[in-house]
């Protein structure tokens, strides 16, 4: 879902008595330019009340604190009384004409003032985007399917099965490579003559590389590579023919012949760890048998969180095929930017090269753009269901939320506190958990048929 709190629902306590003019012009599916005009008096009365304001705060020589004549006042701050008055005019005509004219305000994207001064009229002018028109879909009685699904031995023995493979280790020896080793290698690759990276710069990882490990699997690094280093010792050159893929990551090279000189410099056996009471001892666990049950609660819980996402995401595919509406553009355009920097930085940490993404840049903004549009529709829409059903955050509710973040992130909850106000979260902590009421709601008035799951893979449980 986006980050911000896209229901718009604007709640003002616009300044007593204040009267504005409004003109509204459409300049866009979702975004609308506001002409407000504010009476003269309505402005000298502002200016009066915030003079007066000045007057209680601050002291002139020779004047007791609060008794310092007006027109002293006046002269004495003038320029920060002028910027007071200003702000407090137009965010107080602001907030009445957005109410009069029955706005639901996303964004304010500009405000430019057009007149300002004592004894005249205040205009200004303010460009927001607001809330899509749509007709509220139908959201009870959806149908869902939720596949039921038990973690088995099977599946424990699998995950443990992983756990012993990320905790191997790697032995140097004297023979020839087998299936299931590791091959110290470095190689260099060309078709016909040339480096690949003359015909795909980014793919400098393809074409050479010192001193690097790779798995001796079928299908390991590319197809085709390792079969032919089987047999191989410490010392060995080898030259390598594969046959790059039709659908190779890389367009340019798909379906290109390439020859890789390659030098083995060194043979490593992978060793699996016993599966004992030291080896539970690594995962927090007193003995092999308390492994076992917390990688089988491990497995059960990420199994109902798939069974919940799964549903949920059924829930919102329907939802959405309902709805065709615009959407505000810079929402749209901020969710995305979003949506791009995660992923940038999941290939990062995944140890993606910068070339190889900046080579899919086009199609991993093309592909956010489209997620971001969805998430966008989606809290719009949830955000309707929430008003229509009277769904809200309660102090209570938040308060617990940031207790839970506390304990996840290991701080106090003062700290937790202080954290989320410096990122300025607090917003995005009461939409989150709103979304989540909301889709408790749909889920509790749907019809859900109980079925059996497909065949997965399993993951890894936490340590």
């Amino acid at each position: 879902m986006p980050s911000r709190d896209c229901r718009g629902g604007v709640i003002f306590s616009p300044y007593k008595g204040i009267i504005v003019n409004v003109s509204v012009e459409q300049l866009g599916p979702c975004k609308k330019l506001l002409r407000v005009e504010i009476a003269a008096d309505k402005v000298n009365a502002i200016f009066d009340e915030v003079t007066g304001q000045f007057q209680k705060a601050v002291q002139l020589p020779g004047f007791r604190p609060g008794k310092a004549p007006k027109h002293l006042i006046t002269r004495s701050h003038e320029p920060r009384i002028v910027e007071e008055a200003r702000k407090k005019v137009v965010d107080d005509a602001f907030r009445t004409a957005v109410q009069q004219e029955k706005l639901r305000v996303v964004v304010t994207l500009d405000v430019e003032e057009q007149q300002f001064g004592r004894n005249q009229s205040a205009q200004f002018t303010a460009t927001v985007e607001v809330e899509p028109e749509f007709e509220l879909p139908n959201y009870k009685g959806l149908a869902v399917r939720r596949e039921l699904a038990v973690a088995t031995d099977s599946d424990v023995e699998r995950a443990l099965g992983i756990l012993r493979e990320q905790n191997a280790s790697y032995n140097d020896v004297e023979r020839p490579l087998q299936d299931g080793d590791v091959a110290m290698i470095s190689y260099s690759g060309t078709t016909d003559g040339k480096a690949l990276t003359e015909i795909a710069p980014t793919a400098v990882g393809l074409t050479k590389k010192e001193n690097t490990w790779v798995l001796i699997k079928e299908g390991s690094f590319l197809p085709g590579f390792t079969e032919p280093l089987v047999g191989s010792v410490k010392g060995d050159k080898r030259t390598v023919t594969v046959t790059l893929p039709a659908d190779f990551v890389h367009p340019e090279l798909s379906g290109l012949t390439v020859v890789y000189e390659v030098d083995v410099l060194g043979v490593k056996e992978k060793l699996l760890p016993e599966v004992n009471d030291e080896f539970a001892k690594q995962f927090g666990a007193t003995d092999v048998a308390t492994l076992m049950v917390g990688i089988r609660r491990d497995l059960q819980r990420e199994y109902d969180m798939r069974q919940k996402r799964s549903i949920r995401d059924q829930m919102l595919k329907q939802l959405l095929a309902q709805v065709e509406c615009e959407l505000p553009e810079s929402v749209v355009a901020s969710e995305t930017k979003s949506i791009v920097y995660n992923i940038v930085n999941e290939n990062q940490q995944r140890g993606v090269s910068k070339e190889a993404v900046d080579g899919k840049r086009d199609e991993i903004f093309r592909n956010a753009t489209d997620t971001a549009k969805e998430r966008v529709k989606a809290a719009f829409i949830l955000g309707r269901i929430a008003a229509t059903e009277g769904l809200r955050v309660e102090d209570r509710e938040l308060t617990q939320r940031v207790l839970q973040l506390a304990q996840q992130n290991n701080v106090t909850p003062d700290k937790m506190v202080k954290m989320i106000q410096e990122k300025n979260a607090v917003g995005e902590i009461r939409q989150d958990i709103l979304t989540g009421k909301v889709l408790d709601f749909i889920e509790m008035n749907s019809k859900i048929e109980d079925v059996a799951p497909l065949p997965v893979s399993n993951p890894a449980p936490e340590a």
